[in-house]
């Protein structure tokens, strides 16, 4: 049962993230946790399989027209590299996860509450993106993520996106952050999980539908309410685990 369960719950997981612009690798850490995974292998599976996502919803939401390279460039600058040194460093505080939990429970109800898409953008400013983009990547090469989990809300609670735009970016930061992660990972040796190949088609299905469905279905209105419940699962991911 566990054989034919898996790869639905990844590709399921894969179509709720990839709709909003993410890879998924919070949902894919959840997943692993309830799969009984060795703690040794959930960073790296979690890491390829938020690399080949993410890439199909940037491509996605590229091809609707989404995306801002100004609105990217500041936060990746700061984050590739740092995010391949928070790959090699160990955690052992489970107190951050709580906190980070409730920073991320804070963006839900400020996404649920948060006005329709305003007509202009506010400017990004530069020395505020790569201060946010490195402490983001730092995180995210040391718990396994691509970043863009924390990106969108903070993108679209100062402003600076509008929800489309901050999926296309999130998804193309999450691609570079896991990228470099990966490097990092490698760099200190890993071997990879027997399962990844299954999980993996499984995971390229779900994103791409939902890729799809994001960029050209979905309204604003129902990418906010996926947006909120995706932030919900890596709050009780991080809060649980």
């Amino acid at each position: 049962m566990q054989d034919v369960l898996a790869p639905l719950l990844f590709a399921i997981m894969a179509f709720l993230y990839a709709s909003v612009g993410h890879g998924g690798a919070s949902g894919y850490l959840a997943l692993m946790a309830i799969l009984g995974t060795s703690p040794a292998l959930m960073k790296s599976s979690a890491l390829i399989l938020n690399v080949f996502v993410s890439l199909i919803a940037f491509v996605q939401y590229y091809r609707a027209g989404h995306f801002r390279w100004n609105l990217f460039w500041p936060f990746a600058l700061a984050s590739i590299p740092l995010s391949y040194v928070g790959a090699t460093l160990p955690i052992t505080d489970s107190l951050y996860k709580k906190l980070l939990a409730v920073a991320l429970a804070i963006a839900i109800a400020r996404m649920l509450f948060q006005p329709v898409d305003k007509a202009e953008s506010k400017p990004v400013p530069l020395l505020g993106a790569l201060a946010i983009g490195g402490v983001i990547g730092l995180l995210s090469g040391m718990l396994g993520i691509g970043g863009g989990i924390i990106l969108s809300p903070v993108i679209l609670l100062l402003g600076w996106g509008r929800v489309k735009e901050t999926a296309a970016v999130s998804a193309l930061f999450i691609f570079v952050n896991s990228m470099s992660g990966l490097s990092g990972l490698l760099q200190k040796g890993f071997e990879p999980n027997a399962e990844i190949t299954t999980w993996l088609i499984a995971a390229l299905i779900g994103g791409f539908l939902g890729a799809y469905q994001g960029s050209f279905k979905f309204n604003l209105q129902t990418l906010r309410y996926i947006l909120a419940s995706v932030l919900l699962i890596a709050v009780a991911k991080l809060y649980l685990t």
